[in-house]
């Protein structure tokens, strides 16, 4: 009885370790589990040009949430937020400098990471820019 009771708890104590908040490519936090969840890419577009590439991509595969300039960047920087196939993305624009911009892709589940999606996204982008 004691082996079951000790069991259990210690599997709720693991459980609460694992889970905690990770933070987003936006520069915000989000519940979950710490995993490979983002991928980047970049690409010899203007920032408008990749960002506008980025909504077009997170409204055509589902639904833009939220656009947005992170507090402590400039100008040079833009995320957006969005829901596809019941999971969270978040996606930053990002100019390294004034030909090459840097996307960074970031797709979670309820519990963790989705590298895939983030993958597929972020290579959705690059097909979106190649059609402009």
């Amino acid at each position: 009885m004691k082996v079951k009771i000790f069991a259990a708890l210690a599997a709720m104590g693991a459980t609460l370790l694992a889970a905690g908040c990770v933070s987003t490519v936006s520069d915000t936090h989000t519940a979950g589990v710490h995993m490979q969840d983002r991928v980047e890419g970049r690409y010899q577009r203007p920032l408008d040009q990749v960002y506008s590439a980025a909504v077009q991509v997170i409204n055509n595969n589902g639904v833009l949430l939220t656009e947005y300039i992170p507090h402590d960047t400039t100008n040079s920087v833009r995320s957006c937020m969005g829901k596809v196939d019941n999971e969270k993305v978040w996606i930053r624009v990002e100019a390294v400098d004034p030909q090459i911009t840097q996307v960074t892709v970031q797709a979670r589940t309820t519990m963790g990471g989705d590298v895939e999606e983030a993958h597929e996204l972020e290579k959705e982008i690059a097909l979106q820019l190649a059609r402009e």
